[in-house]
């Protein structure tokens, strides 16, 4: 590589790294956290829930609780799992039979909601937001769609161009990125200490980092940004047609017609046939196409466990009326292209094929990669700390990056802060919950950030962060044992996996972040 090409991506790599360094940690420090979405639910909501829930729901009592509300005839009614927790996604689309009066609440009208599968309480999406959905929406900057999905563009372009970093990364460092493995300089001057530690972890996280920013930019750009656009203008915006143009799965429709279903039936036999069918799937989704009608037909949908398959999701369509079975699709073998690209994009990025286990390596490399964005910041700044910089270019260096270390380090104590006071208090609040979730943070975060800046010292910020963080998670497991009786013991004595690793993950944090601090010196 000649000096010019190797000057020019060093350049590169430096400006678009500084670029969304701020964005980038704030992506993969609650992407992070997102890891452990639904134990975090069910740490908030203490709801804990066991493998194989979804099977096991009684949809026949499901559905006859929602007959109280609603008028069900002939519509169709999707419950999904979208996630391992206890409250269901229900989806109900408008009644087809036209002559229905709208007697009962909803109407004529579609309706999605969350229902609890243990009491059948309903939520709206408002007063059933949480801090697991809060901190995933976050990490693909959700909370910024001020202007159509603006925060989803954000994220994007930042994953885009963490790509470019990561690639130009590899190419500037390439010749001398073994060796530099090995080489750790803590008793040299600062830059060559942050060197060391922001090549040794960048090469332990590279191939983390790089699919990350591959399956990221997909995610964001080609399914958020993109499709909509695509939908409306090449497929007049119908989403069944689109599905069906992508082949990622057939779309099942079962015209309404005829008088009401005259036999009495059970939804649940259904779900029965499908396991013996295939054991080891697991259940996520159940459709009733045309309730209550005598062309009723039920869909139970599932994927393969990950030791089975990484790939693929399956159905059996039944006819109520008969019970026969009138349509399937093998979740081990019939898997087209598409969605098998697509299924492996999405369990790389939420890395939900290995258990716990493989939770904690993510989570670990995330946290690996927020500091060598960290240290590529301060190599940045001490670099450009030179004799021949003016004096206003080295205060505006340094100005940028105490703002840059304050937002970012004040995350870890206003995130444990936040569970803390939503734990406290959340349940009190007459509100909708994700308004205040998203002040409790917000603000909090905005003053934290302000009254460090008033100090100007980047160790001083470290140092305080570190402290606060560590008490406030303390705090998490203590104000769970407060509000629900719950306490470490007592979780791991019930069995109640969620809670307890969400107790201890804060526990543990704390400690590392108290011997952290005892190991502080100011260089």
């Amino acid at each position: 590589m000649s000096n010019r090409i190797y000057n020019v991506l060093f350049h590169t790599h430096t400006i678009s790294g500084i670029f969304i360094s701020a964005l980038l940690y704030l992506i993969f420090f609650t992407g992070s956290i997102s890891f452990l979405r639904d134990e975090i639910n069910a740490w908030e909501r203490n709801e804990p829930i066991a493998e194989g829930y979804f099977e096991h729901i009684d949809f026949d009592s499901a559905l006859n609780s929602l007959k109280q509300h609603d008028t069900l005839y002939s519509r169709d009614i999707t419950f999904s799992q979208r996630f391992f927790e206890r409250r269901i996604g229900v989806f109900m689309t408008p009644p087809k039979d036209t002559t229905i009066v709208t007697e009962k609440g909803g109407g004529r009208r579609r309706g999605f909601f969350y229902l609890d599968m243990d009491n059948y309480s309903k939520t709206d999406y408002a007063s059933g937001y949480s801090l697991g959905e809060f901190f995933y929406r976050l990490h693909f900057f959700a909370q910024l769609n001020f202007f159509g999905r603006s925060g989803y563009f954000l994220a994007g372009i930042v994953a885009f161009f963490f790509l470019f970093a990561v690639v130009t990364g590899v190419l500037v460092h390439w010749k001398k990125i073994v060796s530099s493995f090995y080489v750790f300089r803590p008793k040299a001057k600062l830059k060559t200490i942050w060197t060391d530690a922001h090549v040794a972890l960048g090469l332990i996280g590279l191939p983390y980092q790089f699919i990350f920013a591959v399956t990221g930019a997909f995610l964001i750009i080609g399914y958020t940004v993109m499709l909509p656009p695509v939908q409306k203008v090449l497929f007049d915006d119908n989403p069944r047609e689109m599905q069906k143009a992508m082949e990622s799965q057939k779309v099942e429709e079962y015209a309404f017609y005829g008088s009401p279903l005259q036999k009495d039936f059970s939804l649940n036999e259904f779900v029965k046939r499908t396991k013996q069918e295939w054991p080891n799937l697991e259940i996520n989704g159940f459709k009733v196409f045309n309730y209550g009608n005598e062309n009723m037909h039920v869909q139970v949908m599932g994927s393969p466990k990950f030791t089975d398959g990484f790939v693929g999701t399956g159905y059996q369509t039944f006819n109520v009326n008969d019970g026969k079975l009138v349509s399937t699709k093998d979740p081990y073998n019939d898997i087209s292209y598409v969605e098998g690209a697509n299924d492996v994009i999405k369990r790389l990025h939420f890395g939900d094929y290995g258990g716990y286990g493989m939770k904690l390596i993510y989570l670990i490399l995330g946290f690996i990669t927020c500091f060598v964005i960290i240290s590529g910041v301060l190599i940045w700044l001490v670099a450009r700390d030179k004799k021949n910089v003016a004096e206003h270019k080295k205060r505006f260096n340094t100005w940028l990056v105490k703002i840059y270390m304050v937002g970012c380090l004040s995350l870890f104590p206003v995130t444990a802060l936040t569970f803390v006071i939503v734990k406290l208090f959340a349940d009190d609040f007459d509100g909708a919950r994700n308004s205040f979730i998203n002040k409790t943070f917000f603000w909090t975060w905005l003053i934290f950030s302000v009254l460090l800046l008033l100090k100007k010292s980047n160790y001083f910020t470290n140092k305080v962060c570190l402290i606060t963080g560590a008490a406030f998670s303390l705090l998490i497991p203590i104000s769970n044992g407060i509000k629900t009786g719950n306490w470490p013991w007592v979780s791991y004595a019930n069995g109640y996996s969620q809670i307890l690793i969400i107790d201890l993950f804060w526990l543990i944090v704390a400690l590392i972040s108290i011997t952290v601090v005892f190991k502080m010196k100011r260089k």
